[in-house]
């Protein structure tokens, strides 16, 4: 692997991890088989996440859009999401990890949300790296339910409009304290962002890997972090 500068090392990286479903049809197995091998990467990636020092990683787990596919793969990545929050939830916290979900979990079951509550809880004070899981999550979402927020703190007296800042605003949104995201990541090959992190990443550097997300391993993390580090970020200043 490439050496990395430990002096640019990124603050939050955002992945969205896709590909699972083509990498199953790769293998002639059902879309499902490609979620469960999914996991295995995500493992890799916040073991090696830790390992170098992020101060955050958001990984984006299941969109707001993601409802409209099957109701067979909705299910069955709802059954492996809880699966998942029981396997993984301890080993997180033992590595000192704190697990929060970003997202509309009311449209969970109450399982679920009760698992989350529990595992948000268990590694809240967790401090050496901040793991968000984005599930049931879209950007435009995420920018409407903290203007909404704002709107009610004006309409109840306890804000001026002229008050709001984009720094008051960003305090409003899901991430809250976390940094910005420096740098996102996209796998399988596909150039967008699906309505991913859209507030937060508006300085980020892209990277979008053609390896499909069950591939990901340490390896094509550092190919990413290698190139976040030799760019020049400017945040819109002049050369």
């Amino acid at each position: 692997m490439k050496e990395l500068d430990p002096n640019k090392i990124p603050r939050h990286v955002a992945i969205i991890m896709d590909g699972n479903g083509r990498w199953a049809k790769q293998q002639g197995k059902m879309r499902t088989f490609g979620h469960k091998s999914g996991l295995e990467a995500v493992r890799k990636s916040v073991s090696y996440a830790r390992q170098i020092g992020l101060q955050t990683l958001t990984l984006y787990a299941f969109s707001s859009e993601n409802w409209n596919r099957p109701q067979q793969e909705v299910t069955a990545l709802m059954t492996l999401f809880m699966q998942a929050l029981d396997l993984e939830v301890k080993k997180l916290h033992k590595n000192n990890i704190c697990l929060k979900i970003l997202g509309d979990i009311s449209r969970f079951t109450a399982g679920l949300q009760e698992k989350i509550a529990k595992a948000e809880k268990l590694t809240e004070n967790n401090t050496a790296l901040t793991l968000n899981i984005a599930a049931n999550y879209g950007g435009c979402w995420d920018i409407v339910q903290a203007a909404q927020k704002l709107a009610c703190q004006v309409k109840n007296g306890e804000l001026e409009a002229s008050q709001i800042t984009e720094e008051l605003f960003q305090q409003n949104l899901v991430t809250r304290q976390q940094p910005p995201v420096d740098l996102l990541i996209r796998t399988s090959g596909e150039l967008r962002i699906s309505n991913f992190l859209l507030w937060q990443i508006a300085y980020a550097e892209l990277y979008f890997s053609d390896v499909l997300w069950p591939n990901f391993d340490e390896e094509e993390f550092n190919h990413a972090l290698f190139a976040y580090q030799q760019r020049d970020r400017r945040f819109g200043g002049s050369e």
